[in-house]
């Protein structure tokens, strides 16, 4: 639970310069809590109704999709389609928006407006449980405003209750195998990557801790810089990259070149049209190149998990449905 520092006073949400995650931060509380507390028709609670909210998303036009962690941030320009829900999940595809999410994870909600002298910023935000954000959605010049006004409208909620939030999951304890050699053939026997999850279930670990556990012909670590490198690497070489940054509610994917990498203070960037990742390479705790076994060869990914043992972000390269990867990523990532 948050540790309030003057509950019963309303906190202003935009009066300060800080982004609201920091200023969240600053005063002791999630971020989602800092949003229930604003005082202001500018801020309003919706209903958590995943699917009616996702399925209103389509109609505000291009907007700028964001999706982050403590690690990276990754920032997509479409419009939401392609929208397909199986239960607590969701896909989004609608190139170049390309997201898979993880609705049971998806517990608090708000439409914001903020006032601006260039003109009101508007935006649709998912938290957890935690009340860390899942995913915010920005309008831009061209998005439907009104849309946005159905939207807010149609879900907002009357619940004046105070929100409440949950701890953070603890973050995964290191695990082994009981039976490392059964671990082993099973990774070596896979023929889809997506195998991968049911062979942690099975044999009980996490993604970071199976990595301890495979061998050297398909798990290699590097050093916490690899971002910066695989960056520059994609940008002198010209091949491109699929790029997947994710939490707990989601994750988004981003196909294409990479033509710069550049640092500003702590972050690398890789800004491109209608793309933006930022990247923490100071809180990378682990990197590695991975190779996972597939009908069509090994597909390789480079995978940089934070000080807390959670996937920050993955590298593939793009490739064609039912092909093997391109080997000029095979080569570039062995230059790591």
């Amino acid at each position: 639970m948050d540790t309030p520092l003057a509950p019963e006073r309303p906190l202003p949400y935009y009066a300060r310069s800080n982004r609201p995650r920091d200023l969240a931060e600053e005063l002791g509380l999630a971020e989602a809590s800092l949003l229930a507390r604003h005082d202001g028709s500018e801020v309003v609670r919706l209903r958590p109704e995943k699917a009616a909210l996702l399925g209103a998303l389509p109609a505000l036009g291009e907007v700028l999709s964001l999706m982050r962690n403590e690690v990276a941030v990754h920032e997509t320009v479409g419009q939401f389609g392609g929208i397909t829900i199986e239960g607590s999940s969701a896909l989004v595809v609608n190139p170049p928006l390309d997201m898979r999410l993880f609705l049971g994870q998806w517990r608090h909600a708000f439409a914001v407006e903020i006032p601006d002298e260039a003109g009101p910023r508007r935006s649709v935000q998912v938290f957890d449980a935690a009340g860390d954000a899942i995913l915010k959605v920005h309008l831009r010049a061209t998005s439907d405003v009104a849309a946005f006004e159905t939207l807010r409208g149609a879900l907002a909620s009357e619940d004046g209750a105070p929100l409440a939030v949950s701890p953070r999951p603890c973050a995964p304890d290191p695990g082994r195998p009981a039976d490392p050699d059964a671990f082993r053939r099973d990774v070596a026997g896979m023929a889809d990557i997506h195998e991968f999850f049911a062979i942690l279930r099975r044999h009980g670990l996490d993604r970071r801790s199976a990595l301890d556990a495979m061998d050297e012909a398909h798990v290699r670590p590097l050093e916490t810089l690899a971002t910066t490198r695989l960056l520059e690497a994609s940008a002198a070489s010209g091949v491109p990259v699929m790029c997947f940054v994710g939490n707990r509610g989601g994750i988004q994917i981003r196909s294409g070149p990479i033509t710069s990498a550049l640092a500003m203070g702590p972050w690398i960037n890789a800004m491109e049209p209608g793309f933006t990742l930022h990247f923490r390479e100071d809180l990378v705790g682990d990197a590695f190149v991975v190779r996972k076994p597939t009908r069509f060869g090994l597909l390789t990914s480079i995978e940089l998990y934070a000080a807390d043992r959670t996937l920050a972000a993955q590298f593939f390269g793009v490739r064609e449905p039912g092909r093997g990867e391109n080997l000029a990523w095979r080569e570039m990532t062995g230059t790591l």
